[in-house]
């Protein structure tokens, strides 16, 4: 794309800011931002303007501390590229940029709410991406999200984090020691936050598959920690997939623009590349998702069988109870007749018909004997004993 300065810019809604001084030659009317310390400070994080800078020729010409002294630098290089890099920045400097580089509301909406899904946008001449970084937090195993928004247009990109990631000073420095690719235009930033973007996706799958061969690991152990484990992974994978799957319609529809906004050659090259990139991760965040299913449905199979032979364990373990309490049974009913009758004829009464009988005495042992004999073959036949 190539460079023109002082071209009107068109939007599809009437803005409710100002009307971009810019395209009128007039002096934007912007809100004094205080001074900005180095990019490179490493002091406690900076809200506002982190670091902006405006390039010609893929050199930079200068280190603006205000919104307003870089819009005062671009108009003096009348090739320039000016790149504002914004971290959680407030309406007033929202409202700034929009009034001097014309950008649509809806977009700025987005920008100032965050919390958007990865898409690609364009209003009219300017282009509205909205990115999510992620990295990998292994000892919890969490992933974490950064949301970036970047406006694109001819001479102009306007960078808005609202989280510590991704770190955009690689990207510049990267870009400032690559002066010939700068020099391609604005796409060329775009190239180089997307590039790094996607190369940040590569370490999260890789602690994220690290994990799954743990997992499988444990299923097969038999850990009862692993179900929760294997879910709270699931969801992992799902939301790093919300954020991955969306870069593939968002680099389809800049390829699709190559032709129509003479994209460079070169760049179309690099952003080729980094779709292809995007395609394998894609495949690798479903590789894993399809995965853990397979490995929950497994772990599921195994606490079945182990459940399973605990029940069989239990149900032997109750049989041979039963055995056991059927032969003491047995044995106790025909204890008990001897017993009877034993004690019957223990009892100290007068009036006892068998007492004075001759054959009482045989006639009692011979009862005893002839009940037990009888209860035993009862039992016997049943299988009690």
């Amino acid at each position: 794309m190539s460079v023109r300065r002082h071209r009107p810019l068109r939007a599809l809604r009437p803005l409710p800011l100002t009307v971009g001084r810019r395209q009128q030659g007039l002096a934007p009317i912007a809100p004094p931002a205080p001074a900005v310390p180095p990019a490179d400070d490493p002091a406690a994080v900076r809200h506002g303007v982190v670091d902006s800078a405006v390039y010609e020729r893929g050199c930079r010409v200068a280190s603006p501390g205000t919104l307003v002294q870089t819009y005062r630098s671009l108009r003096e290089h009348e090739q320039g590229l000016a790149w504002i890099g914004l971290y959680r920045p407030d309406t007033s400097e929202l409202a700034s940029l929009a009034a001097e580089f014309g950008l649509h509301e809806l977009a700025v909406e987005d920008a100032i709410q965050a919390h958007q899904r990865p898409k690609l946008e364009r209003y009219g001449e300017t282009l509205f991406v909205v990115l999510r970084a992620a990295t990998y937090d292994d000892a919890a195993e969490q992933v974490g999200f950064g949301e970036l928004h970047v406006f694109l247009g001819q001479d102009f990109v306007v960078t808005v984090r609202h989280s510590q990631s991704p770190d955009l000073s690689g990207v510049r420095r990267r870009l400032e020691r690559d002066p010939e690719l700068l020099a391609r235009g604005t796409e060329a930033v775009l190239y180089a936050i997307l590039d790094a973007v996607v190369d940040g996706y590569a370490p999260v799958v890789a602690g994220l598959e690290n994990d799954i061969d743990e997992i499988e690991s444990e299923v097969f152990r038999g850990d009862p920690e692993v179900s929760r484990r294997i879910y709270e992974l699931s969801q992992e994978v799902v939301e790093f997939q919300r954020a991955g799957s969306p870069l593939a319609a968002i680099l389809a529809g800049l390829t699709a623009g190559f032709d129509k906004y003479g994209v460079d050659l070169e760049l179309q090259r690099y952003l080729r590349d980094v779709a292809d990139h995007v395609t394998h991760v894609n495949e690798r965040i479903e590789g894993a998702r399809q995965a853990l299913r397979d490995i929950l449905t497994v772990n599921a199979t195994l606490v079945a069988q182990r459940q399973n032979e605990e029940m069989r364990a239990l149900t032997v373990a109750s049989y041979a109870q039963n055995e056991e309490v059927k032969k003491i049974s047995a044995w106790a009913a025909i204890l008990f007749a001897p017993t009877l009758v034993g004690t019957i004829y223990g009892m100290n009464f007068r009036q006892m018909p068998e007492l004075g009988w001759a054959w009482g005495y045989p006639f009692a042992l011979v009862l005893m004997g002839v009940v037990c004999g009888t209860l035993w073959a009862v039992f016997r036949r049943r299988g009690w004993l």
